[in-house]
């Protein structure tokens, strides 16, 4: 009896501090996207470029190949008027998938969906984005 009841109080307390550890790993992902966002924003394109993960960095090796992928498909990422972040899923304490809405140079709507990795220096990185254009993301 007194194990069991030992269990129940040990349960809950370890998903308590599992949600808290999440909303950790949550904001330092997004703090990576904030960070490489406002990089781009002021013109600091080799800053935003360290937000990458090593698996965009093989397909993109040097800063120009990454900024050319850049301007040509993610001109809304680059130099968004206003972004917020949307949506979150924790894949584990070291994998986020995070949507972010922008408001894109052109005044349109995009949803930018991004998966991010720990890195064994303790930065989230980002691994991948998906854009897609929006109507509206109003209610």
């Amino acid at each position: 009896m007194r194990r069991s009841l030992l269990a129940l109080a040990i349960i809950p307390a370890l998903y308590t501090s599992m949600v808290f550890a999440g909303d950790t790993e949550i904001k330092a992902a997004q703090s990576s996207i904030d960070s490489q966002l406002k990089a781009f924003r002021a013109g600091d394109n080799a800053a935003a470029y360290s937000f990458a993960a090593p698996n965009v960095k093989r397909i993109f090796p040097t800063l120009e190949n990454f900024m050319n992928m850049v301007t040509g498909a993610y001109k809304p990422v680059h130099q968004p008027r206003s972004y917020a972040f949307g949506k979150v899923q924790e894949l584990s304490p070291t994998s986020i998938i995070q949507q972010v809405i922008i408001v894109g140079a052109d005044g349109k709507d995009y949803e930018a969906v991004y998966t991010l990795e720990l890195q064994p220096d303790g930065v989230f990185r980002i691994t991948g984005v998906s854009l897609r254009a929006a109507n509206s993301f109003s209610t």
